[in-house]
């Protein structure tokens, strides 16, 4: 292995064996138990640069390997490609939104891989170009939009962008009417940029050495970036600072938090320099967020607290601002209703919210409590949220809408009137015809008894136990809703079934739900994973062995443990930037995510009991001597979130032990970070390696 680095690269065709790394003695010791890692070395002493040749040689090839084994695979990749383009509107734009004195809206170009943002006066004139990603991103292999804010006179813009997938992002301002960019560079931003009420200086955070947001800052434009004034930094190194606009735009709310805490303060948008106002104190374990109802009418404001101090489906609640500590309860929480968030506007509010895992939005008043207006949707299983609504007065609720079978679509609610107004139905130009699909929602028992929600979509024309692609996350709280996708018609349309196991760990029934998937819970969220596919084969839907499987970053740590507990389950897995050394990451508090990452996983350096529970399941730790299912593995060298040697170091130790001659490739996107290549066609092109991946492993690449 040391010499990989030094020797000249095969031919893709010429590499008839995969690498082998090294194996080089590393131990630890914690809690009196000593950890053998042969491949710690993977980790470049240097990173984030990574210029050691022995690490990169290895990386390099394993592409290669990768480039070998996926190369007869070209012809099937290029249809798949081929496919998924052609459900792309290339010239697309999506429905002007109102915002001031501007109708805003987007626009792709035929074959254009990035956006355009544009916008024209309400009053009448002519079409002006406001950001153009396509130009920004010339000659860049990544490029990725951050924050974008227009100026509160409407005259000037303020952008950020990354264009090598490190999430460190460098803002710029331009006159949007000449073009004219301002000297002012602010790098390393994470956050958005928020314009002070005069416009003459934005609030930002930026990223500190470990890629943590700790500190809000307030540039004045035009002056040097030294002279920035600190307006909050947060000392708590597990926390992380973020700053946005209250819905009125006459305060500035400050959130800063981890997994389960968190902690506001309020600035005045005319005044950032102001003593910040503390709402109320951290506490662990309580979760809260803020928005003020400022009519500007010289009334107190009076702040909306959406929270789970008293319900872990959280309540809302209402406090003064002259008392920003004393909760009045609006809204009880419920076992039955999932509080996820909610919106303020000058003549009502709106709530959203989960009943039995399906979206709910709901329209209330500030001056009768009791009138409540639920928004109602045409199918049982759907995804319906509020859109981007930027007008404080406003008469009209834009939102968006999807199931498994029907694509994206935008709508109007007309408060006043109950009414849905469709503006746009996502055109698939290849063709689309949702009569030949169905979806279903099914309910699978979990070995301890729980029920499982999972959503299926499949051609009405499929029988029989075919091949079944299962797709899980399951972490963070995050719900994976039954959500529309044309990519996936590729595989749909080729016979196999598509499922989302609705597990622990997620929040898709309610906070509970993802409080029993992390933490000493963990294993739930493996146990459902594997439970649900036993249970799609016990329904007849599929079979052993014909199961795909796929998951990215926490997602993929479910992929890795799966694999060594059920490996004969699975025809073929596919772990994107998978989170698979779970045990040295969490021991290791100098790494960007990690202290912020404890209350979800544990902190295996002060807990003996937590050390051995991630031990016991951490992909990368418990491989072992056995049989494997095919295995294709993405890693992004430039990845903040789940370093590079995370998925190295797991695919170098199952090479070293797998006992199978399956499939195990390897590649690392040497220019990009956690999301993979940018660009609209860009991306698929990976979406169809991954594709390409499943169906030649299930028998598949010749449909």
């Amino acid at each position: 292995m040391r010499d990989m680095a030094k020797t000249t690269p095969q031919p893709a065709a010429a590499i008839s064996a995969p690498p082998r790394a090294d194996k080089r003695a590393s131990s630890f010791t914690h809690h009196g138990v000593t950890v053998e890692d042969d491949y710690a070395w993977l980790r470049d002493p240097g990173y984030p640069e990574v210029t050691d040749p022995d690490v990169l040689g290895y990386l390099e090839a394993e592409n290669a390997w990768f480039a070998a084994r996926m190369g007869d695979r070209q012809p099937l990749m290029d249809k798949l490609f081929t496919e998924m383009r052609g459900r792309i509107k290339e010239a697309d734009r999506s429905v002007p939104q109102k915002d001031g004195a501007y109708l805003y809206w987007v626009e792709y170009e035929e074959g254009a891989e990035y956006k355009k943002w544009w916008r024209r006066p309400v009053e009448g004139g002519a079409d002006e170009l406001v950001l153009d990603e396509t130009a920004l991103a010339e000659g860049k292999d990544y490029f990725r939009l951050g924050a974008l804010s227009v100026s509160n006179d409407g005259k000037r813009l303020a952008w950020s962008i990354d264009d090598n997938g490190s999430e460190r992002f460098t803002a710029r301002i331009k006159v949007i009417a000449t073009g004219e960019i301002l000297p002012d560079v602010i790098p390393d931003t994470l956050s958005g940029l928020v314009w002070t009420s005069d416009d003459s200086a934005l609030v930002y955070a930026r990223v500190n050495g470990q890629w943590r947001t700790d500190t809000l800052l307030v540039h004045r434009i035009g002056t040097p970036l030294e002279e920035d004034t600190v307006l909050f930094h947060e000392a708590d190194e597990g926390f992380r600072v973020g700053v946005g606009l209250s819905a009125s735009e006459r305060w500035l709310v400050i959130a800063t938090g981890d997994h389960e805490t968190s902690e506001v303060h309020l600035v005045p948008a005319a005044d950032p320099t102001a003593t910040p106002i503390l709402v109320r104190a951290r506490e662990t374990g309580i979760e809260y967020d803020v928005d003020v109802l400022d009519r500007g009418d010289g009334s107190e404001p009076v702040l909306y607290i959406h929270t789970n101090d008293t319900h872990e489906n959280f309540r809302l609640a209402t406090a003064a601002l002259s008392s920003p500590a004393q909760w009045t309860t609006l809204i009880e929480g419920s076992d039955a209703f999932y509080l996820t968030g909610f919106d303020l506007f000058r003549d009502f509010y709106v709530i959203e919210g989960r009943v039995r895992g399906l979206d709910r939005i709901e329209v209330r008043y500030y001056d009768d409590p009791a009138r409540i207006e639920a928004i109602a949707f045409p199918e049982e299983s759907y995804e319906a949220a509020l859109a981007d609504n930027p007008e404080w007065v406003t008469d009209r609720l834009r939102l968006t809408y999807e199931s498994m079978v029907s694509p994206a679509t935008v709508y109007d609610y007309h408060v006043t009137d109950k009414r849905l107004e469709l503006l746009k139905v996502q055109e698939i130009p290849s063709g689309y015809d949702a009569s030949l699909y169905v979806t279903q929602r099914l309910e699978i028992p979990a070995r301890d008894g729980t029920a499982i929600p999972v959503s299926i979509m499949m051609r009405k024309d499929r029988t029989g136990d075919g091949p079944l692609y299962l797709y899980g996350y399951g972490a963070y709280g995050i719900a994976i809703g039954p959500g529309f996708s044309t990519a996936r018609l590729s595989l749909v349309d080729r016979g196999m079934a598509f499922a989302i196991a609705h597990i622990r760990g997620g929040d898709d029934l309610g906070r509970r739900w993802y409080k029993d998937g992390k933490l000493d819970k963990r294993t739930n969220t493996f146990n459902d994973f594997v439970d649900v596919a036993r249970g799609l084969v016990e329904r007849g839907l599929t079979a052993p062995g014909r199961i795909a499987i796929a998951g990215g970053s926490a997602g993929g740590e479910l992929m890795g443990a799966v694999i060594n507990t059920d490996p004969d389950l699975w025809g073929a897995v596919v772990a994107h930037v998978p989170f698979v050394d779970v045990l040295n990451t969490m021991l290791d508090e100098t790494l960007p995510l990690t202290p912020g990452e404890w209350p979800e996983w544990g902190n295996p350096i002060e807990d003996a009991q937590a050390f051995a529970l991630i031990r016991s399941y951490s992909p990368y730790d418990q491989v072992r001597a056995q049989a494997y299912p095919p295995l294709m593995v993405t890693a992004g060298l430039n990845d903040p979130r789940v370093t590079y040697w995370e998925p190295a170091k797991w695919v170098a130790k199952l090479r070293e032990l797998k006992t199978d001659g399956n499939e195990l490739v390897l590649k690392t996107n040497m220019g990009a970070g956690h999301g993979g290549k940018s660009g609209r066609f860009e991306s698929l092109k990976e979406t169809a390696e991954e594709f390409a991946f499943i169906l030649w492993q299930l028998g598949l690449d010749a449909a």
